[in-house]
């Protein structure tokens, strides 16, 4: 069973040196990967999570100094999901941590972290696609159908995946650039049960304690459908709400910037939150909102209704 939140506790340097004597020496494995061009460095005790991060994300050089810093360690001492930050160093202390999918979503986001410091880069957890040159995002709260709407469009050939879960993005003159950054996407068991076209994608013995497994989805989609990058044209947030009658509606920038600011821009795994850091990311999204056409697309209905309705915005074209 998935837990259900965690929280991110910031630490000074003086700590971050207390508890990194502690783990290093522990650190069995150290494994260093590219996220969106920073070096994200994996110090952990466990063989399982090192395969699993190493089918997931792109290697990086040894050679190659460190970004980040991402240790993984279990510990009596602390309770269960403990997450600590050191913000100055860009190093995290993730201990006794129970679901790898929080591993990988706060790796990309200490890269965000540093890509939004240093580099005018931002964050945006959520699924990004391409369709015939046209970028789109699919955002919302966990359990609105992110995934499944998003696997169900690269059930049309016309469709390219930047990312599943996670992308980046920088703005250019008019356009919002989108990037991806995974070699490998973490899925869940039941997803063939909705898209049969991806049956057989892992083996049965493969996932993990919480039925999810890294699966290079190449082998059903096709090498060439998968992309680095887009630009992005539209916007979809979902939601799942019964008694909301709309099912589907444009949203103005204004709107949509309100929905980010409740919703902690969708995201759960941001590691710092400052009246700046709100600032610039609210600067840097509403770039985005300017530039891109907005929807909210409400997910009661099936997945085949939904999946309808969201390629008719997107503009795909059905087939005779």
């Amino acid at each position: 069973m998935i837990p259900m939140t965690y929280s991110v506790s910031l630490i000074s340097p003086e700590e971050n040196e207390t508890l990194s004597q502690i783990y290093l020496p522990r650190g069995r494995y150290e494994v260093k990967s590219e996220i969106y061009g920073c070096c994200i460095k994996l110090i952990c005790e466990d063989h399982f999570l090192r395969d699993t991060w190493e089918d997931n994300f792109y290697s990086m050089s040894q050679n190659v100094r460190s970004h980040g810093r991402l240790f993984v360690c279990k510990d009596p001492a602390y309770p269960p999901d403990t997450v600590l930050f050191d913000p100055l160093a860009k190093t995290v202390f993730l201990l006794n941590v129970r679901y790898y999918g929080w591993v990988k979503s706060i790796a990309l986001s200490l890269a965000g972290d540093i890509l939004e410091d240093e580099h005018g880069i931002w964050s945006v957890h959520g699924a990004c696609v391409d369709i015939e040159g046209k970028g789109l995002g699919l955002i919302g709260a966990s359990g609105s159908g992110k995934t499944t709407q998003t696997y169900g469009l690269l059930t049309n050939p016309r469709t390219r995946v930047i990312s599943d879960d996670w992308f980046f993005f920088r703005v250019y003159g008019e356009e919002i650039l989108a990037y991806g950054s995974e070699k490998n996407f973490y899925i869940q068991e039941d997803l063939a049960t909705i898209w049969k076209e991806f049956d057989g994608l892992v083996p049965n013995n493969s996932f993990d304690h919480d039925k999810r497994a890294v699966a290079d989805i190449r082998w059903v989609i096709g090498k060439g459908r998968i992309l680095p990058m887009t630009t992005l044209k539209t916007l979809i947030v979902l939601k799942r709400d019964p008694t909301d009658l709309n099912v589907a509606q444009s949203l103005d920038p204004e709107t949509t910037m309100k929905l980010l600011n409740e919703n902690n821009y969708f995201n759960p795994h941001l590691l710092v939150h400052s009246s700046f850091k709100t600032h610039m990311r609210n600067k840097y999204f509403g770039d985005l909102l300017a530039r891109t056409q907005c929807y909210s697309v409400n997910t009661t209905g099936s997945p085949e209704e939904t999946q309808k309705l969201i390629r008719s915005l997107a503009g795909v074209k059905q087939a005779p």
